[in-house]
C-alpha cells in the first residue's frame, strides 16, 4: 500500500510503558521537523537506538518515521522507477512498527515548499511528502533526494509528551543532513557526539550495557 504522509489518529504500537497518562505535559513543546534520539537502554526492541524524524506533533498525538534503519528491501516494479531518486543507501527503512505494509516516501527539495501539489505536500522547511504513486519523472527536477520508508511510529494524545518528560527520548535538532544520511546506521551515535557538554557522553555508550 502507498500513502503520501497524512496525519493518521493512531497509537503507537508496541511502545514503552510510561508512568504517566492523559493529556499534554505543561511545558513540552511539540517536536515536529526535530529528531527523538531514544535514550539507552529501551527495552522495546523497535525503539532501541532509533532516531526518529517528526512528521507531526500536536494534541491528537505525534508521528514520526525512524530514520536509521535501512533494510534489505528494495523497490519492485513499478515502484522501481523512483530508484534513481533515493538517497544512499537506496534501500526501504523500516519507518516504524505501525501499518508495516504502508510505504511513505519524503523528499528533499531545493528551497522550502509552503503549498502542496498533487506531487507532494510540504512537511517541514525543505522536506515534503511524496506520492509515489505518480510518474517519478514529474518530480524529478524538484527532489534533490527522496528516501522510502515502510510503516511508520505513532503516540496517542499525550503518550509521546509522557515518554520524553520520564526520559525515554532525547528532543534535538535536526541538521540538512540527517534525513537522508548515506551512512544511517552510524547516525543514533553522531548525533549524540556533536551535542554539547555530557550529553555527548552517551555516544560512548556500549550496545550492551552489562559489558559497561
Amino acid at each position: 500500500m502507498l500513502m503520501q504522509y497524512r496525519w493518521v489518529r493512531r497509537s503507537r504500537a508496541g511502545a514503552p510503558r510510561s508512568r504517566h497518562t492523559g493529556g499534554v505535559i505543561p511545558g513540552t513543546s511539540p517536536t515536529k521537523g526535530r529528531l527523538l534520539v531514544a535514550t539507552p537502554p529501551l527495552d522495546d526492541p523497535n525503539f532501541d537506538r532509533t532516531v526518529i524524524f517528526m512528521l507531526e506533533h500536536h494534541h491528537e498525538g505525534a508521528l514520526g518515521v525512524v530514520i536509521n534503519r535501512p533494510t534489505d528491501e528494495e523497490l519492485g516494479e513499478p515502484l522501481d522507477r523512483w530508484a534513481e531518486l533515493q538517497a544512499v543507501p537506496g534501500a526501504v527503512f523500516a519507518g516504524g512498527p505501525v501499518e508495516p505494509e504502508a510505504l511513505i516516501a519524503l523528499a528533499r527539495t531545493p528551497t522550502p515548499i509552503e503549498e502542496p501539489t498533487e506531487e507532494y505536500s510540504p512537511v517541514v522547511g525543505h522536506v515534503v511528502s511524496a506520492d509515489l504513486s505518480v510518474d517519478p519523472a514529474l518530480v524529478a527536477g524538484a527532489f534533490e533526494a527522496v528516501r522510502v520508508f515502510r510503516g511508520y511510529s505513532g503516540w496517542g494524545p499525550g503518550q509521546l509528551e509522557a515518554e520524553i518528560e520520564s526520559g525515554s527520548w532525547l528532543v534535538l535538532d535536526t541538521e540538512a543532513t540527517d534525513l537522508f544520511s548515506d551512512h544511517p546506521e552510524e547516525l543514533w551515535r553522531d548525533i549524540l557526539r556533536r551535542q554539547p557538554g555530557r550529553l555527548a557522553w552517551l555516544a560512548t555508550a556500549p550496545d550492551d550495557l552489562a559489558a559497561n
